[in-house]
């Protein structure tokens, strides 16, 4: 090979000017159309949490639910998700389970759920309160008051238990990491409401029933939308200055 077809070739396989302005463009407009769009998606999770803030503040002053209004399909529970709910039936104590690693004020233990038959024969899933781990044996169960006569309680509607990470076999015996509503009720024989609920009242069986809130955290989710254009607007920022002003200023 000669000495000049080193340079010969370099100078041919180089991006010309043209090439690495488009190429700076491409990247300049994707770069700041991505970061906008996840601004965007930030502010539109903010507004989802607002509306269900809302939605919760309102259901919550509704008037309460009776046994009868109670919700036989998932479309028609979704809406009574947040509402207060008096219930009368049946517990079927056999059928009880102790959900894990569940916390109340930073403690670890147990919920309670148990199956309450209403008197139309189906059945709802209450989630009857909270009862700490015992610290030396975990898999100690404590023995939960639970009267087999027809009982009143009084609660708030919500989804089924919320899922957490399952260990093996962390989904059959009492103790269970999660339950699924549908499996449970083939197991049960029991014809189960598409919905929970979180008793409210205190029957004097030594559960705690300071159930969380759901956090919403709004804020944050406008610090983030912030932080992403912010990122849009430096992109768009640079590429004017670097690709626009200075080459002009160059050829001033």
């Amino acid at each position: 090979m000669c000495p000049a077809c080193g340079p010969l070739l370099t100078a041919s396989t180089a991006p010309s000017p043209r090439q690495r302005f488009i190429v700076a463009t491409v990247a300049a407009v994707l770069g700041a159309a991505f970061t906008a769009r996840l601004g965007v998606w930030q502010l539109d999770r903010a507004a989802q949490k607002i509306a269900l803030r809302d939605a919760i503040t309102s259901r919550g002053k509704m008037p309460p639910i009776t046994t009868a209004d109670l919700a036989l399909t998932a479309a028609d529970a979704a809406p009574q998700h947040h509402r207060r709910v008096r219930l009368e039936g049946t517990w079927r104590p056999e059928h009880t389970v102790f959900l894990d690693n569940r916390q109340m004020n930073g403690r670890p233990g147990f919920f309670v759920v148990t199956p309450l038959v209403l008197p139309q024969g189906r059945a709802v899933l209450v989630q009857r309160g909270w009862v700490p781990r015992d610290p030396n044996q975990r898999t100690r169960l404590p023995d939960v008051p639970t009267p087999a006569t027809p009982v009143a309680l009084e609660g708030r509607i919500a989804p089924p238990p919320a899922r957490l990470y399952e260990f093996e076999h962390g989904g059959a015996g009492r103790i269970r990491q999660n339950l699924d509503l549908e499996a449970f009720g083939r197991s049960t024989g029991l014809a189960l409401a598409p919905l929970s609920v979180l008793q409210l009242d205190d029957p004097g069986d030594g559960l705690r029933r300071e159930w969380p809130v759901p956090a919403f955290d709004v804020h944050t989710h406008h610090g983030y939308a912030f932080q992403w254009f912010a990122l849009s607007a430096l992109i768009t920022a640079l590429y004017v200055w670097f690709q626009l002003i200075v080459p002009r200023r160059r050829r001033g």
